[in-house]
């Protein structure tokens, strides 16, 4: 059943050919409609150049004109749309030197990068299939266009995304295409870091990432990925895993915990993530250590974001951990809490400069505040402004000058 954006996008199709040019809808979406999955971005292929898309919408984007591709406003959508054409060499493994535009829909197909993505639909449903990509869709299997090593050597990340595809849905690599990745695979240190991150996550996030990650650990992916290779425990970790990690959070929260040599904040500059992400992990990774030592309590529940709530149930069942947690446990903790943050407590910095006029400012007060808001949340002290006042006077007054 194709679905509405398809049939928003076929207004794009219909304007084009309305000016006799040719137009069909390619790639990941097709192959996702021909496998009844939730279909992503929908992008155009047309006979058009960019200059005549240009002329014939109202709002174009050039995002990618020297390369063919703008992406045309229509109906409140985006829709990426590409001028037919083949390509020269990749001097840079990411980008053809030149492209060449051409007129036949199949010229196009070719240079694309595996039989399941080199399919075009046109506006009636009918499909151009000239290298077999829905044989390959019902064998479940990936395939490159045309001679594996010359698709890889145009772009060595195209190795990854066989995994990641593989990761995604389920299928296998044809022998050819996994002889050439494995035969090859140096090829992925000519790759920015940011794309392979980029292409590890989505497939360590995969439903069955299973098969994709035997298939990385035997082609000797790690060796060529920053700090993989340096801890055999991480390789046969992937070796073993058969349950999707759903981010690089989780990754390398998992990561750290398996192997402890390698700190967060060296896969974060290793890897270039954000500092969200390092963050996140740390958090994390804290947090199934502090579940080994204590269990789940309130504390840990407390300090971890709770969006990460469902993240640490996943790790530490991948991890086979002592500790059996579930997203039930942590609801009820944490619907339990009396505070949420720190913004939440009674008392703030000022109060407590009231409660100790003659004491100077200083460190002492973030120590106190950070006891108060354990005890608190611990259940220890009530969250009232005279609890804790007369918790702090009794149990934890601060030095005098």
């Amino acid at each position: 059943m194709i679905d509405q954006r398809f049939q928003t996008a076929k207004g794009i199709l219909d304007r084009l050919e309305a000016y006799h040019h040719k137009a069909y809808f390619v790639g990941g979406a097709i192959r996702d409609l021909l496998l009844d999955r939730t279909t992503g971005d929908i992008d155009i292929a047309t006979s058009a150049s960019p200059q005549q898309v240009q002329q014939l919408f109202d709002k174009v984007i050039p995002v990618g004109i020297e390369h063919g591709t703008v992406v045309v406003r229509f109906e409140g959508e985006s829709f990426e749309v590409t001028t037919f054409r083949v390509e020269g060499a990749y001097s840079d493994y990411r980008h053809p030197d030149h492209v060449h535009f051409v007129d036949q829909i199949e010229e196009d197909l070719a240079r694309r990068d595996f039989t399941i993505n080199a399919i075009a639909m046109d506006k009636a449903g009918d499909l151009v299939d000239p290298f077999s990509g829905q044989r390959d869709l019902n064998q479940q299997m990936i395939r490159t266009v045309g001679d594996p090593e010359q698709r890889f050597s145009e772009d060595p990340l195209r190795m990854l995304r066989a995994l990641r595809f593989s990761s995604q849905l389920g299928f296998t690599l044809e022998p050819n295409t996994y002889a050439a990745l494995k035969e090859n695979i140096e090829w992925i240190e000519k790759i920015a870091i940011e794309r392979i991150t980029t292409e590890l996550e989505k497939m360590f996030a995969g439903t069955y990432s299973g098969y994709a990650m035997k298939m990385f650990v035997k082609a000797n992916v790690a060796e060529y990925v920053p700090l993989l290779a340096k801890s055999n425990r991480l390789l046969k970790f992937l070796e073993v895993l058969d349950r999707p990690l759903h981010s690089l959070t989780e990754v390398i929260a998992a990561f750290s915990v398996i192997e402890p040599s390698i700190s967060n904040e060296q896969w974060a500059k290793q890897w270039k993530l954000s500092n969200q992400t390092k963050n996140h992990a740390k958090q994390l990774s804290d947090a199934i250590q502090q579940c080994d030592k204590t269990g789940l309590d309130k504390w840990l529940v407390y300090q971890l974001d709770k969006h990460l709530h469902a993240s640490l149930v996943r790790i530490t069942q991948i991890l086979s951990r002592k500790q059996t947690i579930n997203l039930e446990n942590i609801k009820m903790l944490y619907q339990q809490l009396p505070i949420h943050t720190r913004q939440d407590l009674a008392i703030n910095g000022h109060d407590l400069i009231s409660l100790f006029p003659k004491r100077n400012k200083g460190p002492w007060m973030k120590q106190l505040l950070r006891e108060i808001e354990y005890q608190v949340v611990v259940g220890n002290v009530n969250n009232t402004k005279q609890a804790i006042g007369e918790w702090v006077k009794k149990w934890n007054p601060p030095e005098t000058n």
